[in-house]
């Protein structure tokens, strides 16, 4: 019997700064981290959560109508899927020959979501997807997913699924991933900058903690890109010592972790910019889930079940009535 081979490959989470709320700027950016990931190997790269035009802490800063003043210039450097600026990141994925994880602020006609999308070493755009309930203040800015936006698909590198940030802290989403065989996990983060020293579970302790737990209980390899506040961001947002002290610079904690949840790679100083990168073979899940497979031989399911409703959620339905049919009679053939 021939045996089988399990894809090996080489991955990168990026921890960096965005251009902050200059769609051109960040795809630039983009490009280039992508270019640098390329140069050292790495076939799959994974950017952080709304990298694409950066985070909209002021939500959190002060009051909505002082958050106001970004509303148009965030909805005008937001992503829309297949515009021209969607098709410089295919393109480069092309040209460079890498898989490309890609979080962003993703505009569809009026409104806003927080996405991700994955690009193969073709180009080709194998799925987009929003997470299902924005947190807390996020929900002033951004529209929900549904359940469609919770699959995990089959590539050439092996089974890749993608949640963002506080996604990986609801326990019935996890277990709809688990099921469907996931093998790489790209777990998209925004900064770990908020609320330092006042808001422990907005930090990287615990926030890193549910990367870590995610790839053990799914016994998948996961990479946790986890972008940075820049000084520039900071001068925009923080305009006084109050604000200052709710959102530091810095803030970069990316991470790698393997399917026993032992950590890959070599972390950067919170402020640094660059790759997380590791070496992983899609052979060791077997080695795990040998211990646990949640959704198989580990699960109860005459005791728990998970209803997973992966029906796309249309907010227009269009019917058009029926035309009638002719009263004209049909010729009789001779």
């Amino acid at each position: 019997m021939p045996t089988t081979v399990h894809p090996k490959l080489r991955v990168a989470a990026v921890q960096a700064a965005p251009v902050f709320l200059d769609l051109d700027g960040t795809i630039d950016k983009t490009i280039d981290l992508m270019a640098q990931a390329a140069k050292q190997g790495v076939q799959l790269v994974a950017f952080p959560e709304t990298w694409v035009p950066g985070y909209p802490w002021w939500i959190w800063l002060d009051s909505p109508a002082w958050g106001m003043q970004f509303v148009q210039r965030y909805h005008d450097n937001s992503l829309v899927v297949g515009s021209a600026e969607f098709d410089r990141i295919r393109e480069a994925a092309r040209k460079l020959k890498i898989w490309v994880s890609l979080g962003y602020s993703e505009k569809a006609a009026g409104s806003l979501y927080i996405a991700q999308a994955l690009i193969d070493d073709q180009g080709n755009t194998v799925q987009t997807r929003r997470k299902l309930k924005p947190t807390h203040v996020e929900r002033t800015v951004f529209g929900e997913g549904d359940g469609s936006d919770l699959a995990v698909v089959e590539t050439a590198l092996g089974n890749i699924g993608s949640l963002s940030c506080w996604e990986h802290l609801q326990p019935l989403s996890k277990y709809a991933m688990y099921s469907q065989n996931e093998q790489i996990h790209c777990g998209a983060w925004p900064s770990f900058s908020l609320y330092r020293g006042a808001a422990y579970a907005l930090g990287p302790e615990v926030n890193n903690a549910a990367s870590q737990v995610y790839a053990a209980e799914g016994q998948c390899f996961v990479v946790a890109p986890c972008a940075t506040v820049s000084k520039a961001m900071s001068e925009l947002m923080c305009t006084d010592a109050g604000k200052q002290q709710m959102l530091r610079t810095g803030g970069g904690f990316a991470r790698i972790y393997a399917p026993d949840g032992s950590p890959l790679g070599t972390p950067l100083a919170e402020d640094e910019e660059g790759l997380v990168i590791a070496d992983i073979d899609l052979g060791m899940i077997s080695l795990a889930k040998a211990a646990a497979d949640p959704s198989g031989h580990y699960s109860r399911p005459d005791v728990t079940q998970l209803l997973l409703n992966k029906t796309r959620r249309e907010p227009v339905v269009v019917q058009h009535t029926p035309e009638p049919e002719s009263s004209v009679p049909e010729p009789v053939a001779a």
